[in-house]
């Protein structure tokens, strides 16, 4: 009996529909073969002072950087989807400055308004505390970036996707009070990117998002 190898068929030297062979002639048998090189044919030398790589290559230019950075901004489409309160825990409602100062109990979690990719965590921000900012990826504010800043602990990893609902940080045990607000896409604040920002100034950016969160009843109460 003859057995077929992989992807061969257990058939006679005649092929499909030929009969048995009482001879095993015609079954192909292995012939290894040693190939030499050419007669004085030498490896080239590999000296340990050779370079490895382009020895005239440079470090790419801070803007090129900057630009590749930016490309991990994901831009998503915008939608009719609707968002959650962030900040569903507050306790006390603050100013209104680059965004909105907010206190909320030990361990409280801000959510995700939707799903979002968290982008990057500045750890020293302000006062030794850290600052989170994320994209928003569906919705009519979808491509936008927001952050959560200062007192915050059990921040998410960049680079993770959230769906709504999950928490993007906690509310730690001490600090500033949070600050909840609009940023652009290399983690600047927008109040400070467009009109600026002097302490304690109620700017655009933080009136915009008070009344956002005060759209999803959020009652952040008058800008």
């Amino acid at each position: 009996m003859l057995v077929a190898g992989c992807g061969g068929s257990a058939v006679g030297a005649g092929g499909a529909g030929a009969g048995p062979s009482s001879s095993t002639a015609t079954i192909p048998q292995a012939h290894p073969q040693a190939v030499d090189p050419s007669a004085g044919q030498q490896a080239s030398a590999v000296t340990p002072s050779d370079p490895i790589g382009d020895p005239n290559a440079h470090a790419m230019p801070i803007s090129q950087v900057r630009h590749l950075l930016a490309l991990e901004k994901v831009a998503a489409k915008v939608t009719n989807a609707t968002y959650i309160d962030p900040l569903q825990y507050v306790n006390h409602w603050e100013r209104t400055d680059q965004g909105v100062d907010a206190n909320m109990p030990v361990g409280a979690p801000i959510l995700a308004p939707c799903p979002v990719k968290i982008l990057a965590v500045i750890p020293d921000w302000y006062a030794g505390q850290p600052l989170v900012y994320f994209e928003l990826l569906n919705g009519p504010q979808a491509a936008q970036i927001q952050y959560v800043a200062e007192e915050i602990t059990d921040i998410a990893k960049p680079g993770l996707y959230l769906q709504q609902g999950q928490v993007i940080a906690r509310y730690a045990a001490s600090g500033t009070g949070i600050e909840y607000g609009w940023s652009t896409p290399n983690g600047v604040t927008l109040a400070r990117a467009t009109t600026g920002y002097e302490e304690g100034q109620v700017t655009p950016a933080g009136v915009y998002m008070r009344n956002w969160l005060n759209s999803l009843g959020a009652n952040a109460g008058p800008s």
